[in-house]
């Protein structure tokens, strides 16, 4: 498995699980929404299940669901602030297509 964090997201990950007494690292997925078909759920991991795969990103456990991974196989995500807003941002190889609003996206 491959996704990579770039030192931004890593390090703001990182300061998240600093504060939690659960955390084991980054859980990316893909569940099925929008216009486009498809949108990511990314949060915090407090377990690894037998169908999890994982890969280590600058020092940050990533963690994905089998079903998932083949749709974000080779992301990047970054950690982008715009205004007073901040998020993550998905540089997915594999999407041919978004929606409007950046919210979905199709494969």
């Amino acid at each position: 498995m491959t996704i990579h964090l770039t030192t931004t997201a890593a390090d703001r990950v990182k300061r998240f699980l600093a504060g939690s007494e659960t955390g084991v690292g980054l859980r990316l997925g893909i569940r099925k929404s929008g216009c486009s078909g498809y949108a990511y759920v990314a949060g915090m991991a407090e377990a690894i299940s037998e169908s999890d795969r994982t890969c280590v990103s600058r020092g940050v456990k990533v963690v994905v669901d089998a079903a998932s991974l083949p749709l974000l196989e080779g992301t990047e995500v970054d950690v982008v602030r715009e205004g007073l807003n901040e998020g993550f941002v998905f540089r997915n190889p594999n999407v041919k297509h978004e929606c409007g609003c950046g919210e979905s996206f199709g494969v």
